[in-house]
């Protein structure tokens, strides 16, 4: 039987395991990324490893969520990271460069490559036909450490695309259709690898939206063959002789097909507050809006802000409107202003800001209250804009700079004639933003600010684990209600006491203060738990604050395997009516855990001590993930062997 693309990087990386759905797998890596927000606590993860340097064939640290330094954290975050870098060999990118995902595509990204990146997004390298999975901190660092990432293997699911897209419809509408017929748990467990005669007609660029924003279904990883268009952007890029061609053989065979026909598609629009809240523009046309942002962690490509600038020629956007534009890197915002694109932008009234992630993770350009925001971003988490409530939009750049220009929300074929966008055949590079490592770093000195603090110290697995439930919430939870983002929040990423004061701040501001006084906690969950952000602090801080299981009806996957990594069990409903059963506030026994766990024991039952009712879960965990609870977290583990 013939192969996919994704099952043929995935068998010639494979260390461990057999490459069947539901195994428990391990496949080497070749790249790694990190950025700012969760690459301080990499850093300090891998140096406690005691290596002297990264062993992958290329590590880089990029500085692009953190960039508003109003004080001395975050600069000195960006001081260490600059620093770690130099000692380890890994590759740095300084801050205003660009996203980690976006000019990783650009300047770094191979084809049939491996790239584990500590950011949800990094499957945006998809658009150049690697292998990219985001993943939780402390799995890059032992990425970046030598050792193979763990993972059951996907599913691989094909969607085929046929036709082509029409006028003022882009790739963003291609992955907001995805969203609409699936949701965002309608991926999990699957890598999405996009095939037939519709895939030709998109750009490397236009794959990369589409890989950026499967995340958002929970998938794994996207996947796109190596083709003509890979060679050409590899080509634009300066460099065609990484290029080679991978594409699927004729016969393989997908776990199920979606099909979509790319004429057929309109532009869409995904609702306040999530992602597959999706409907077409034409139904929600008239909303008057304040704010539009085009670019930051997707659709910040030289595309994508090319028509925007095309878009507004000649044209001012509308008096109650602030339009800003967020440059995914450094070349694109040159190649646009080469291309007299930042001219029209300035005339239009547009506000450019530095290449960075910025509103995207609620660094900034909060909206103001009431203020409906349309965003070409890849989420709209309840309160993720730094504004609670907020009411924000997920939508094209072309549906975007229609609402910019008109001051509502409007269907872009009003704009009249379509402005075509010619990518450059020869890309104008400047990699002066990138600092490579010493070959000898023997003379560099890490250097470490006050508000970088220790990783903290996590004991083993108790015999039996007896605590109150702090926090019972519904389905769909994300990372960011965990542990929200924003200027506020971000600053104290490598300082985890300080941090774990926010934990669950927008759900419950006294979370914080019941959990310390409990000693020992639990969390109980619905659907899709954990779903969003790669962000391990949602899974570092509640476990310093004393929470030793989660209990759902299921877990997104990289918050699971944060959990499991840090060593708090993620125990499912084994009957999901029960969940109904367990109240806020109950006294919840789990006795024997440790020992049930080391026998391999799938269902664990705990006891509600108030009404004596016993309710069974099942611990959905690999033998190696079992070793890592009982040692108290990943950390542990390692340091004993």
């Amino acid at each position: 039987m013939g192969k996919t693309v994704a099952e043929k990087i995935i068998e010639a990386h494979l260390e461990k395991g057999e490459a069947r759905p539901g195994n428990e797998i391990a496949i080497k890596i070749d790249h790694t990324l990190t950025q700012d927000a969760t690459g301080t606590m990499v850093y300090l993860e891998f140096m406690a490893m005691g290596l002297s340097r990264v062993k992958t064939d290329l590590s880089v640290s990029y500085v692009d969520h953190n960039l508003l330094q109003t004080d001395f954290k975050n600069a000195d975050d960006h001081n260490f990271l600059r620093t770690a870098a130099a000692k380890y060999g890994v590759v740095f990118s300084r801050p205003g460069n660009g996203i980690s995902h976006q000019v990783h595509l650009e300047r770094f990204s191979v084809p049939g490559n491996t790239l584990l990146g500590s950011d949800s997004h990094t499957p945006t390298n998809a658009g150049s036909s690697m292998l990219a999975i985001g993943a939780g901190g402390l799995d890059v660092a032992m990425a970046m450490a030598g050792h193979p990432f763990h993972l059951i293997m996907p599913q691989i699911a094909g969607v085929r695309l046929t036709g082509a897209l029409k006028q003022w419809v882009s790739a963003k509408d291609v992955i907001l259709e995805m969203l609409r017929r699936l949701t965002v748990k309608g991926g999990v467990g699957k890598i999405f690898e996009y095939f037939g005669p519709g895939v030709e007609t998109l750009s490397a660029t236009d794959r990369a939206t589409i890989g950026n924003m499967g995340a958002e279904l929970g998938a794994t990883s996207s996947m796109f063959p190596a083709d003509r268009r890979t060679r050409e952007f590899l080509e634009s890029q300066g460099r065609g002789n990484v290029w080679k061609e991978i594409v699927a053989d004729p016969d393989a065979r997908y776990a199920d097909v979606i099909e979509i026909d790319l004429s057929a598609l309109e532009p869409l629009i995904a609702c306040p507050s999530s992602p597959d809240n999706v409907k077409k523009v034409s139904e929600v046309e008239g909303i008057k809006v304040g704010q539009v942002i085009v670019g930051s962690s997707v659709n910040s490509s030289f595309r994508d802000l090319m028509i925007t600038a095309k878009a507004v020629e000649r044209r001012h956007c509308h008096p109650d409107v602030s339009l800003e534009i967020n440059p995914g890197s450094s070349q694109v915002l040159l190649n646009v202003a080469e291309a007299s694109g930042v001219i029209n932008l300035i005339l239009a009234g547009a506000r450019i800001h530095q290449s960075g992630c910025l509103g995207c993770i609620g660094m900034g350009q909060a909206p103001g209250t009431n203020m409906v925001s349309l965003r070409t971003f890849p989420r709209n988490f309840p309160g993720r804009s730094g504004s609670f409530p907020d009411q924000v939009y997920l939508c094209s750049p072309e549906t975007g700079v229609a609402a910019a220009v008109f001051g509502e929300i409007t269907d872009p074929r009003k704009l009249g004639d379509y402005p075509g966008v010619t990518e450059p055949a020869k890309y104008s590079v400047n990699d002066e933003n990138f600092i490579f490592p010493p070959e000898d770093p023997a003379e560099v000195n890490v250097e470490m600010g006050p508000n970088i603090q220790p990783f903290p110290e996590f004991g083993p697995l108790e015999d039996t684990i007896q605590g109150v439930v702090i926090l019972k919430v519904g389905d769909n939870i994300t990372t960011d209600a965990i542990m929200p983002a924003g200027s506020k929040v971000l600053p104290f990423r490598s300082n985890i006491p300080a941090i774990s004061k926010f934990v669950f701040e927008l759900l419950d501001p006294d979370f914080h203060d019941r959990a310390k006084a409990a000693g020992t906690g639990i969390v109980v969950g619905g659907e899709n738990y954990g779903q969003g952000s790669s962000r391990e602090h949602a899974a570092i801080a509640p476990r310093y604050l004393g929470i030793r299981a989660k209990f759902a009806k299921s877990f997104a996957r990289i918050h699971k395997a944060n959990l499991i990594n840090f060593g708090i069990l993620p125990l499912v409903f084994d009957k999901p009516g029960d969940y109904d059963s367990i109240p806020q506030g109950a006294v919840i026994r789990l006795a024997n855990v440790k020992a049930q766990i080391e026998q391999g024991k799938e269902t664990l039952v705990c006891e509600v001590i108030e009404t004596g009712q016993k309710i069974s879960f099942k611990l959905i965990v690999t033998d190696r993930e079992r070793e890592i609870l009982l040692a108290g977290g990943l950390v542990n583990l390692a340091s004993n062997s």
